[in-house]
């Protein structure tokens, strides 16, 4: 066994002895496994909010996409700025509503909101689908970083599988206390390695952050500008509009809204976020750094590029000390993701599709049986699975973005929306990802001619914009004809 597998297994026993620590004390209902009680001070709220925001697809995708596309990446650093800007107003309000109500689940607000058991289930199929997406990215990450950072010890299928019950035995127990505990420890270790790899290593091999762009310049230009089709300027800006307009539409992001003490935490916290934002930055150095000195990565392979720089740069102990704090990257987000699937499932589709008397005792057995369930079938998905942590990104983010016509609406005294223009916003937009997704069809091949500032829009927008129609449209039409039959009968 070597010294790095050796770094990375007491790596997973502690966050698994943390995990489960963390239940010491409490007696857990539903609303401390799932929310904390409300309780988590400014640091544990902020550390869950950044643990959510630092995940795999920051620790290995920002490098990765640095790696094979590079100045298109900084998408990723944009695009949570821009939406610390709008969290700074609307998490307060949501925060205040959730609290006066109880409210535990991601789609719990939309369905008090609304006024429907049905919007509730609506909003909880559509968070399942990209929870599911978005816990692929995680597990796949622990199954890369594992068997990479063990020289190949330990196969990926067995990491994702290893990792998987160590998330779920802590979870179960603990709930969010567990993944708090765990993001304390993890926030420390990846600030320091970070700066460290992203300042170090273009050092290391080219002498200087700028003689390795001058470098890169020389032989690959290409990576240092904006292209003219594909991830051009169009593409560029339509997906950091789509992403911030969504980041709080992640389920378990949101919740993390939940557990904060009061709402001047989570203002301080969103002031606090573009500082922590700037760590992708030493991540996207870590990228360029690997374009000249890690040869043959392609596709899905480039998620790799941080790792295999690492491991031909330092000694084994160093190498499983990345190894591990990858893993702990890992699994804060992805427990986050598997309580939140867990919780929605059993309170927004068992509880209000199937079982509107089940008591909160009953909802929480549910929910605590739903954790491995689900688990298991994404396990499943990531096995079998080979796009790229940013693609599967994007497409989370395409798919919850769909809600955002209903949550704009929930922020008035009275929401203008109705359940109807709801359901017919979120058919819409679903109808369009489909397309793209499944049938392959996108503006370029629906214009042709079409100037390339149009045709590289990303779908997810398009799809926001066909939501957002319909959703308007709908509303208006059925706010109409109740004013006008208001109308007839009071002149009756």
């Amino acid at each position: 066994m070597n010294v790095a597998l050796v770094i990375i297994i007491l790596f997973a026993a502690f966050a698994l002895g943390i995990g489960l620590f963390a239940r010491r004390g409490k007696k857990l209902s539903l609303e401390q496994w799932a929310v904390g009680g409300r309780g988590f001070g400014s640091l544990l709220t902020f550390l869950l909010m950044a643990g959510e925001a630092f995940s795999t697809f920051t620790f290995l995708g920002a490098s990765g996409w640095t790696y094979s596309k590079g100045i298109p990446a900084f998408y990723i650093l944009s695009y949570g700025c821009l939406a610390y800007v709008i969290g700074y107003w609307m998490l307060p309000a949501i925060w205040r509503y959730s609290k006066e109500r109880n409210l535990v689940s991601f789609a719990d607000y939309f369905a008090s909101r609304y006024e429907s058991r049905s919007i509730g289930v609506l909003v909880s199929i559509v968070a399942v689908f990209a929870m599911v997406s978005l816990l692929i990215i995680q597990l796949r990450g622990l199954g890369i970083i594992v068997s990479e950072m063990s020289y190949g010890t330990i196969p990926p299928a067995v990491a994702i599988w290893i990792s998987a019950i160590l998330m779920t035995v802590y979870m179960t127990v603990s709930g969010i206390h567990g993944s708090a505990s765990i993001a304390v420890v993890k926030d420390v270790l990846i600030l320091g390695l970070a700066i460290f790899l992203g300042l170090y290593l273009p050092l290391h091999y080219y002498g200087g952050i700028g003689a390795m762009f001058t470098r890169i310049n020389e032989v690959h230009p290409e990576l240092l500008r904006m292209p003219e089709h594909g991830f051009n300027l169009s593409w560029y800006n339509s997906t950091i509009l789509l992403t911030s307009l969504g980041y709080y539409l992640y389920p378990h992001g949101f919740t993390a809204v939940y557990v904060a003490r009061d709402a001047k935490a989570l203002r301080r916290n969103v002031v606090m976020m573009p500082i922590y934002q700037v760590l992708i930055a030493f991540l996207f150095l870590v990228g360029f750094a690997a374009i000249l000195t890690v040869h043959g990565l392609e596709g899905a392979q480039t998620d790799l590029a941080l790792l295999r720089l690492v491991k031909q740069t330092f000694a084994p102990w160093f190498v499983g000390i990345v190894g591990g704090a990858g893993l702990l990257t890992a699994l804060v987000p992805g427990s986050l993701i598997m309580l939140n699937a867990s919780t929605t499932i059993a309170r927004n589709i068992y509880r209000e599709g199937f079982a509107p008397r089940a008591t909160e005792q009953q909802v929480a057995r549910v929910a605590r049986i739903a954790l491995p369930l689900f688990t298991l079938v994404v396990v499943y998905f990531t096995l079998v699975g080979g796009a790229t942590f940013v693609t599967l990104a994007i497409f989370s983010s395409s798919l919850l973005t769909q809600l955002l016509p209903m949550l704009a609406s929930s922020f008035l005294k009275r929401p203008f929306g109705t359940r109807e223009a709801a359901f017919g916003g979120i058919v819409a937009g679903a109808i369009v990802l489909a397309l793209v997704s499944w049938r392959g069809v996108t503006l370029a091949s629906l214009f042709p001619g079409a100037p390339a500032t149009l045709t590289s829009i990303n779908p997810g927008l398009v799809a926001l914009f066909a939501n957002a129609v319909v959703f308007i449209a709908i509303s208006a039409v059925q706010r109409a004809v109740r004013a006008r039959m208001a109308t007839s009968i009071e002149s009756t």
